[in-house]
């Protein structure tokens, strides 16, 4: 039987504590601002290309309307998940301290250079797969669910890898070639809740910590079953 029912629910359960809600506050917010900026910047760049070419400025904005919202329904996964990145110690070890004293102890911190670096290549990763994707949604479009169905399942492997790596990156030391211990079925399944979720509006925003503090406890307990074991 899958653990994704069941992480979902503890990692819903877990959305009041003051350090995953520092850390949803903070995401949410830089996520929004990004946004912001990229609709600042679509309105100028229009609002200077359209009067280069002797027309009305304001077309601009109505322009902007239409493209910003396109690009943030685009996006907003592969934006999301890069911000979520830069606090994804604090999700895990917020986790680690409620349900897995144990394993806490063990647990090494990121670097923010390293916290970069992996938030870099989630995104090229993100963007790589979802544009590799985009001929065969092509092909799928007579279908109508075809696209949207192409692109659910290469953003559930995506996010099913990377808010599992989140937690997996404290504990694996150097021995990072390492499988990652969460099973591939269940990496999936979690994956297409929280990129299905991302689709729905406001809870979408909460959607990449809810999946931190999920895919944490699917690698924690497997990581945890050996101690297990032991005592």
């Amino acid at each position: 039987m899958s653990a994704v029912p069941a992480v979902l629910a503890k990692a819903v359960a877990q959305l009041s504590d003051r350090a995953v809600l520092r850390v949803l506050g903070k995401s949410i917010g830089i996520t929004l601002a990004l946004f912001a900026a990229l609709g600042a910047a679509v309105f100028f760049g229009l609002a200077t290309l359209i009067e280069g070419y002797g027309y009305d400025g304001e077309w601009a904005g109505v322009a902007a309307a239409i493209l910003v919202p396109v690009a943030m329904w685009l996006l907003f996964r592969v934006v999301a998940i890069a911000v979520l990145q830069f606090f994804a110690d604090e999700i895990v070890a917020a986790v680690e301290a409620r349900h897995y004293p144990a394993l806490a102890s063990t647990a090494r911190a990121l670097p923010f250079r390293r916290d970069l670096a992996n938030s870099v290549k989630g995104l090229m990763r993100a963007l790589g797969y979802n544009l590799l994707a985009l001929p065969v949604a092509g092909l799928l479009v007579f279908t109508a669910i075809g696209p949207a169905l192409v692109f659910l399942v290469v953003n559930a492997v995506l996010l099913g890898r990377e808010l599992t790596d989140m937690a997996w990156l404290r504990h694996c030391g150097a021995g990072e070639s390492v499988a990652n211990p969460a099973g591939r079925a269940d990496r999936f399944l979690m994956g297409a809740a929280i990129a299905g979720l991302m689709l729905v509006p406001f809870a979408g925003l909460i959607a990449p910590v809810l999946g931190a503090a999920a895919g944490t406890h699917l690698v924690l307990r497997r990581l945890e079953m050996p101690q297990a074991g032991a005592r």
